[in-house]
Order: C-alpha cells, then sequence, then structure tokens
C-alpha cells in the first residue's frame, strides 16, 4: 500500500479500524470459539468498538488519529490475551487476571510455547502504522500537520446511543448465563471484559450456624459408614504425600510400541490402592490449588487462586490435624516459596516447617527449580532427620520436573520416541513423563533402603491436567486419539490418578469417583485420625461408592462430576452437554437435582472459608 492510500484511508479511521477489528474479532473468536467468519461476532464486537469511536469524533478535534490507534492497541491487545490465556488455560481472561501477573511471567516460556505464527497478524496494522508514522518521510509530514479532520456531528452521537443500546442487549439477557465460555460467546468479548469489571463479586453467604457436617454430606448424598473399612489400618505410621507434577491418569499402564512409559509408578500400583477414575479440582493458581484443596478438603473460590483469595484466613487444615495428633509436618518445594504467594499459603495451613529453592540450592536446574532427581535425595535425607526423632512426620513433595511446556534437557532424556511423537507437544509431555517416573523410582529406592517405605501410608497423585485439550493441534488430538482409541475428552483431560500404598493395604483397583478434596478424609480413616472437629467437602473414597465434585475454573460454573458423568452447563442447566466419565461406557445420567447440590456444595464451602477467623487473630 502506497503513502497516498495510507493517507487515504486514515483520513476516515472510523472505517479503516472498523474493518481492522472485524478481522480480529475473526480471529479470536476462530480460535476461542472455533467459529469460522461468525457473524455474531459483527453484532457484539463492533458496536462495543463503535461506541468508542463515536466518543472520539464526536469529542476530538485534532489527533484523532492518535486516539484511534489508541483504541485499536487496545482492543488487540485484549484480544491477543483472550487468545493466548485461553490457550493456556482455557478460559476467558478477565482483568482479574492482572492479580497473577508475576506468575503469568514466570510461566512466559509455557505460554508462548502455544503460540501459532499466525496469531501475530493480529499486530499487522498496528506495525504497519507504527513504521509509517516513525519511519516513513510521508507518514511524520501528515503526523505533524495534526489535520483537524473536523468535529463530528451528530449521527455520530445518534450512533453512539444505538451501539451502546446493542451493547446492552447482549450483555443483560446473559447476565445469568453459567457458562463463562457461553456468556462471553453471547455478549462479545469485549462486552464481556467490561462486564466483568463492572459486575459485582458477590457470594449469598449461609450463616456459620447452618454450615454442618451433616448439611454438607446431605448435599453430597452420602452417608458416612459406622464402622468403615480399614479404619486405622495405617495408624501410626508416618504420611508421605506426593503430588506429581501434571501427571494424567492415562499415563498408568500406558505401553507406546511395546515400551512403559512410567514403569515404575506401574510397579507401586500394582501392589496399591488404585483409583482411576480420580479428578483434579484445581483453578488459576494450578499446583498451588491443588495443595490448598488436599489439605483443606475445602473448594478452590470463586475467582483466583486460593494463595491470592484465602491466605488470610486461619484454616482447619491436615497439617494442623496431625500436629494435634502428634506428627511432625513438612512441605518439600524446590521452587521459590514465594512464587504463587506459598509462603502466606503455608502459614495459614499451619505447615510446622517449608523447605524450599533455598534449602534444595541450584543443583540441576531446569524449568523452576532443582530436578526431581536433587528433590527427592534431599528430602529422602531430611525425612530420615525427622523419623530419627522417634516422632511420625506428615509430609508433602511437591515434584516439579514435568513441568509445562515439558522440553526437558536432553541429558534426562530416558527413552527414545516413535518417530510420530518426535516435535509434538504429546511427545514432549510423555517424555518429560517418563523422566519423572524414573526420578520417582530412585524416591522409591530410597525410601526403601531408610526403611521409610515400610513405615508411611504414601498417597501419590497428580496436581492437574498436562495436556488441555484447548492446547493440542491436530497431530497431537491423532496421537491421544490413538493412545485412547476415541476422541480425547474433558472427562479424559481432568482425570488424574491416586495411588496409595502402606503396609496391611491389599492390592487393588477401585473404580468409585473422586477427586483431590478426597484425600484428607481418606487419609484421616486410614490412619485412624477423627475428623469429628473438622469441616470436610470431601468424604472418605474407600468407603464410598458414589460422589459428586462441583468443578471450577478449567471447567465452567456449574460443571461437575459425579457416577451419572460429567455435565457441563450452557447458559442453565437445561442446554446442558453430558459425557461419560473418564472410564465408563455408561451414557451419561446427571441430573437437575445432582446440579443444584453441586451449586450448593460450592456455597456453603464459600461462605464457611469467607467467615474463617484471620491470621492476625490466631
Amino acid at each position: 500500500m502506497t503513502s497516498i492510500n495510507i493517507k487515504r484511508w486514515i483520513v476516515k479511521p472510523f472505517i479503516f479500524f472498523t474493518i481492522m477489528l472485524i478481522l480480529k474479532s475473526y480471529l479470536a473468536w476462530a480460535v476461542i470459539f472455533d467459529v469460522l467468519l461468525p457473524w455474531k461476532s459483527l453484532l457484539t464486537e463492533i458496536p462495543f468498538a463503535w461506541a468508542l469511536f463515536c466518543l472520539i469524533e464526536r469529542f476530538a478535534s485534532k489527533r484523532k488519529l492518535g486516539y484511534y490507534m489508541t483504541v485499536n492497541l487496545l482492543v488487540t491487545a485484549i484480544f491477543f490475551a483472550a487468545i493466548m490465556y485461553f490457550k493456556y488455560y482455557g478460559v476467558i481472561v478477565t482483568y482479574h487476571a492482572a492479580e497473577q501477573v508475576n506468575q503469568v511471567t514466570a510461566v512466559r516460556n509455557s505460554v508462548f510455547s502455544l503460540m501459532d505464527p499466525y496469531y501475530l497478524l493480529i499486530f499487522a496494522d498496528v506495525l504497519v502504522l507504527g513504521y509509517y508514522f516513525l519511519f516513513n518521510r510521508n507518514g511524520r509530514i501528515y503526523k505533524k500537520e495534526q489535520i483537524n479532520l473536523g468535529r463530528g456531528s451528530r449521527k455520530f452521537s445518534a450512533l453512539f446511543a444505538a451501539s451502546l443500546a446493542l451493547c446492552l442487549f447482549n450483555v443483560l439477557p446473559n447476565k445469568a448465563s453459567m457458562n463463562e465460555i457461553k456468556k462471553a460467546q453471547e455478549m462479545g468479548i469485549l462486552n464481556y471484559e467490561a462486564y466483568t469489571i463492572f459486575a459485582q463479586d458477590k457470594i449469598d453467604l449461609v450463616k456459620a450456624s447452618d454450615i454442618t457436617q451433616e448439611a454438607v454430606d446431605s448435599a453430597k448424598g452420602i452417608t458416612v459408614p459406622a464402622n468403615p473399612k480399614l479404619q486405622g489400618a495405617a495408624k501410626g505410621k508416618n504420611l508421605i504425600i506426593l503430588q506429581m507434577e501434571s501427571l494424567q491418569n492415562f499415563l498408568i499402564g500406558l505401553k507406546i510400541d511395546g515400551k512403559e512409559i512410567t514403569p515404575n509408578l506401574n510397579a507401586v500400583m500394582k501392589e496399591s490402592l488404585y483409583f482411576p477414575n480420580f479428578y483434579q479440582m484445581v483453578g488459576q493458581g494450578n499446583t498451588s490449588d491443588a495443595e490448598f484443596v488436599v489439605n483443606t478438603s475445602y473448594y478452590i473460590p470463586p475467582r483466583g487462586a486460593a494463595t491470592q483469595m484465602y491466605v488470610d484466613k486461619v484454616l482447619p487444615s491436615l497439617p494442623r490435624l496431625m500436629e494435634k495428633n502428634g506428627y511432625q509436618t513438612a512441605t518439600f518445594h524446590t521452587n521459590d516459596v514465594e512464587f504463587w504467594n506459598r509462603g502466606e499459603l503455608y502459614s495459614s495451613l499451619g505447615w510446622g516447617k517449608y523447605y524450599d529453592h533455598r534449602f534444595f540450592g541450584d543443583e540441576d536446574v531446569f524449568f523452576f527449580g532443582p530436578s526431581d532427581e536433587v528433590l527427592y535425595r534431599k528430602t529422602t535425607a531430611k525425612l530420615k532427620e525427622m523419623s530419627a526423632s522417634g516422632q511420625p512426620f506428615y509430609a508433602q513433595i511437591i515434584s516439579m520436573s514435568a513441568h509445562h511446556p515439558f522440553t526437558i534437557p536432553e541429558e534426562k532424556y530416558k527413552m527414545k520416541l516413535p518417530e510420530r511423537y518426535e516435535g509434538t507437544f504429546v511427545g514432549d509431555y510423555i517424555r518429560a513423563q517418563n523422566y519423572a517416573d524414573y526420578a520417582f523410582g530412585q524416591l522409591v529406592q530410597e525410601l526403601k533402603e531408610s526403611g521409610l517405605w515400610d513405615n508411611s501410608l504414601i498417597m501419590i497423585y497428580g496436581d492437574h491436567m498436562g495436556l488441555p485439550i484447548y492446547s493440542l493441534d491436530h497431530d497431537d488430538k491423532e496421537l491421544m486419539k490413538e493412545i485412547y482409541g476415541h476422541e480425547y475428552g474433558y472427562a479424559n483431560m481432568t482425570n488424574i490418578p491416586l495411588i496409595i500404598h502402606g503396609a496391611g493395604l491389599s492390592a487393588q483397583t477401585l473404580e468409585q469417583v473422586g477427586g483431590e478434596i478426597d484425600i484428607m478424609p481418606t487419609a484421616a480413616n486410614l490412619l485412624g485420625v477423627s475428623l469429628k472437629d473438622h469441616l470436610h467437602f470431601g468424604q472418605d473414597i474407600v468407603n464410598q461408592t458414589g460422589n459428586l465434585l462441583p468443578e471450577r475454573y478449567y471447567l465452567p460454573s456449574g460443571s461437575f462430576i459425579a457416577s451419572s458423568g460429567l455435565l457441563i452447563p450452557g447458559n442453565s442447566f437445561e442446554d446442558n452437554t453430558q459425557y461419560p466419565i473418564a472410564l465408563s461406557n455408561k451414557p451419561p445420567a446427571s441430573t437437575e437435582d445432582e446440579y443444584n447440590r453441586a451449586l450448593r456444595l460450592l456455597q456453603l464451602s464459600d461462605s464457611y472459608v469467607s467467615q474463617l477467623p484471620l491470621k492476625k487473630s490466631e
């Protein structure tokens, strides 16, 4: 395009930038909503942009072009952020994401590993115009002229009113929608972003006196047995909870071209209680949210990470419970304790001690800290010291080497991938998990040699998914279809393993549904520790065959997993979509009663945690 043509178009910036934003909205909708050339984006995104453009035309007498370019850059940034956030988290970004800017910066390599080059086309006009005005002689002259393009007429006032009315028409009928992605699609991305700024985050609190264990169990639809199976089977033993980074259940027992991916986990699983229908329950905080849910048996907050929203509270927790029963407590993580505000989380949970990067040092570092090999070696040495005191301990170990984007150093490769997996996201994930399993094998050996293996109840689970559906390209999806024998779905994506090993526990596979919120009550039963004074929203899954697991963040609000299947609501329950649970061939049959009870459980948990005492009152 020549300088003359550019000048001709930018004298009419309303038309030029409208066309640019139509193209950008098409790109954003194609990635996020999987809709090409959506007519609906014209009715949702463009009125928002026109409202801003009309303000410029109506009130700016000079430098209109500068205002247009500013609005264009802002909207471009919103669309690009929405694309990248969706590819990484599978949710629609809002201004609340600013609260986690430090964390997103820390995982920028993970985020940008998901970027297809064509996403950058969204900035093409910004770069062309920037070059024109900064480096082109005619552009610089035009810029200096500061041409008065004329004050907008009343027609722009009328168009502003019409555009604003259309924005409200898109927003108001969809306020009550449960599904955030559906809500953004019905409102339009730009309207949705504005709506979240002005919408009130309000919890309809249940009175503390009405939040009882009986009320929780009733909402869950369970009855606690008078004489639970395996109660106290591990009484007096140490408790070791190993949270493995991004470990999904399909890896357990998986062979690719005859080669086991997780041979060490497979060997332990065959000697343990194994729960293959187990699910993640994390949110924006990912790994740190898993730590919160496992150690409290509460649900994640309605928005934000638990480390941002709940750390001002004195949280009843598994570390406090075990300390009350004579245990030492410590948590081990090779990253800096301030990442995801873990220092405050650990204080709120009442951990006796924590060991982070300062303890593990800078040996064999990749991703965010020392390798799992270093983690396990130094942690085992510390556990031996704790055990030597004669007092039992509860230790949580957080692995990290199999972290997104799973590009581990070549010297850590422990397997050769088949050619079809090379250079793929799925292949990198499998290779990283193969290394994590290798390091886990060293942990098992060290615990056995120290005598801790036979004197501990050991619970192993994945913290969250590693292969989100929305992060996979066509080749990755084909590989997952090869692995599963069917299309990779939401139930598969959220499915993580739980393995429980301990003397006195016979090896068996239990197919009842469970989630991370169930780990604490299950551990309490096996250790013979009473939960009488600890309100909990999980259940001892050894003794329950039914379950109801409300999900947040990675699945839209109102979603839940139960023995009846996985349900994802649309605008309400009526237009829901249902899927079988991960290891079931039965057609899903979730009910509105389950849906309402799942929402009730979230309300009870939110109300309970929000009314807990502040840390300063402890």
